[in-house]
């Protein structure tokens, strides 16, 4: 791998390392508004990088199969909500309300909440991976540039959401220096995903447009199961609204400019 495609599995990570050195620079707990609209960003940013970066390119791959050139993205797409949804019944997490979710656990607090976004983390790493595999493979249909964008938008999602995952933990009591490395811990599993990706993609190239699907499947799962819901609670849930449609357009504009 070249040192750009290098650069662009860490640029994620890196997002969710600079959120969660927010923790030494905000002295106080993050604000429930400050929340919404970041949770509201996030869910934008994933929705518009579902479409654009992952179901579009895995329809237009599988064009030769004519009018069933659906089939493949409809598939993947499904077995990524699956496999979200298995995860999410089976690792134990916990989330901003301290609502508990997967098998009973004697898990520390912290650690749970580290595990949620970790989860959250496993369908971006996976989703930038595939469409670097893609880049590799000399797929026309996913660019340098595009799957740049891809990893850009989710990088810029996953700011918020180190600061959302380290400015808690803070006030749960745990020093600065712990809350940020657990921060940064739940965002590692997110270039560790995508280079397994890319290296399975290398051995099954025809799968690549499920691969993509999948992956679109496993980030919706996070939208819709985690980040609206939260997003949504209590009042301002339109402060959310205009959050997602901020990121919506983020996304959909750095594909479409970059890409």
């Amino acid at each position: 791998m070249n040192t750009t495609i290098i650069l662009g599995l860490l640029i994620p990570f890196i997002g969710t390392t600079l959120g969660s050195a927010c923790v030494f620079f905000m002295s106080k707990k993050m604000s429930t508004l400050v929340q919404k609209i970041l949770l509201g960003f996030a869910s934008g940013v994933m929705i518009a990088a579902s479409v654009w970066s992952l179901l579009i390119p895995a329809i237009d791959m599988s064009e030769s199969l004519g009018k069933f050139a659906f089939l493949p993205a409809a598939i993947g797409f499904l077995l990524g909500i699956g496999f979200l949804l298995v995860l999410d019944h089976t690792v134990p997490h916990m989330h901003l309300d301290n609502e508990i979710e997967g098998k009973k656990s004697q898990l520390q607090k912290t650690t749970m909440l580290v595990l949620a976004v970790t989860l959250h983390n496993i369908p971006e790493g996976m989703a930038v991976g595939v469409v670097f595999a893609g880049v590799l493979m000399g797929n026309s249909d996913v660019s340098l540039m595009g799957a740049l964008a891809l990893a850009i938008g989710i990088a810029i999602q996953n700011f918020p959401e180190g600061a959302i995952i380290s400015m808690p933990l803070k006030s749960e009591g745990i020093s600065k220096g712990k809350a940020f490395l657990y921060g940064t811990a739940s965002g590692i599993v997110e270039p560790i995903g995508a280079v397994i990706t890319i290296l399975l993609s290398q051995f099954v190239v025809p799968i690549l447009p499920y691969l993509l699907a999948f992956a679109a499947g496993a980030m919706i799962y996070v939208v819709v199961e985690e980040l609206i819901p939260e997003a949504s609670k209590g009042a301002h849930s339109n402060i959310a609204t205009i959050g997602f449609a901020i990121g919506f357009v983020v996304m959909m504009v750095l594909d479409v400019a970059l890409g």
